[in-house]
C-alpha cells in the first residue's frame, strides 16, 4: 500500500446570480505536487441548473466548463495557459473569479491514490 500524499482541491461551481448566492457544484479541480498529478473533472447536472437558471444556454455552460480539464491535462489546444507548469495551471484554474464559473475556496487532503480522490470528490460534492 502505498504511502499517503497531500493533495490540494477546489470545486467548480456555475453561480447563475451572484446576487443570490446560489449555485450548483459541477466539477472539481485535484493537484498533488508529490504525484505529479493535476485533473479537472466536470460534470453538468442540467435539470438542475436549469432549476436555478431555466433560461439559461446549457451548452454554453458546458463549453465554458470544458476547458478546465484540457487546461489541466495541459492541452495545447487550450491555448498558453495549458503549456504552463502544471502548478502554475492548478493556481490559475483555481484562482478567484467573478463570472458564472467559480471556484471554491481551496482544500487540502491526504490520499492514496489521486486518481480514486478526483472520483470521491465527485460523488461527494457534485454528484449528490
Amino acid at each position: 500500500m502505498p504511502a499517503p500524499s497531500s493533495f490540494d482541491y477546489a470545486i467548480i461551481r456555475v453561480v447563475p446570480r451572484v446576487e443570490r448566492d446560489e449555485f450548483i457544484n459541477a466539477g472539481v479541480i485535484v493537484h498533488s505536487p508529490s504525484l505529479d498529478f493535476l485533473e479537472a473533472r466536470v460534470e453538468l447536472d442540467e435539470a438542475r441548473l436549469k432549476s436555478l437558471w431555466p433560461e439559461v444556454d446549457a451548452e454554453e455552460v458546458r463549453q465554458h466548463l470544458s476547458v478546465f480539464p484540457r487546461i489541466a491535462a495541459g492541452d495545447r489546444k487550450a491555448g498558453p495557459i495549458a503549456q504552463l507548469p502544471r502548478s502554475q495551471r492548478f493556481h490559475w484554474l483555481v484562482a478567484p473569479r467573478s463570472t458564472v464559473l467559480q471556484i471554491s475556496p481551496v482544500h487540502a487532503g491526504m490520499c492514496e491514490t489521486a486518481e480514486g480522490m478526483v472520483e470521491r470528490l465527485l460523488t461527494r460534492f457534485v454528484r449528490r
